[in-house]
């Protein structure tokens, strides 16, 4: 049962660390308009920032949910299995086990959805910012 808890404690450390978080502003960037002061530009950054945010709002949560749910099912189908095939012995070892692939996969998807998430952002930040006639590298009017 010690590898059990052991292989438990450190997927749980796994999935913390894997923790998919709203982002925290866009990652690409953006100019003022020719012609546009500097402090118009910056209230036109925090207003777009804001758009963005409520683009993608509960999203990073969600994401975590899902792997919280993918690990949860891993340590129930690693219980059964080694139940199945040793005694409660096994059920220990196979709920370690299924906490580590279930919790490796819950990891491997919040990393992707962290990816989404801050593309996702990014996409309406620029939208917002060029609709308001700032320069966004790349895009010709």
């Amino acid at each position: 049962m010690k590898l059990g808890s052991i292989s438990i404690l450190g997927a749980s450390a796994l999935l913390l660390a894997a923790c998919a978080t709203q982002p925290m502003g866009p990652t690409v960037q953006v100019l003022p308009g020719a012609t546009k002061p500097f402090q118009v530009f910056q209230q036109d950054q925090a207003e777009c920032m804001q758009y963005a945010q409520s683009q993608t709002a509960g999203q990073a949560q969600a994401a975590n949910e899902r792997a919280v749910g993918t690990a949860a099912i891993g340590v129930a189908l690693g219980t059964v299995l080694g139940a199945a095939v040793g005694n409660h012995q096994g059920a220990g070892v196979g709920a370690g086990m299924g906490a580590i692939a279930g919790t490796s996969a819950g990891a491997g998807a919040t990393g992707y959805q962290q990816h989404s998430i801050q593309a996702q952002y990014n996409n309406a930040f620029v939208q917002c910012m060029y609709s308001k006639g700032n320069q966004v590298p790349g895009a010709a009017r």
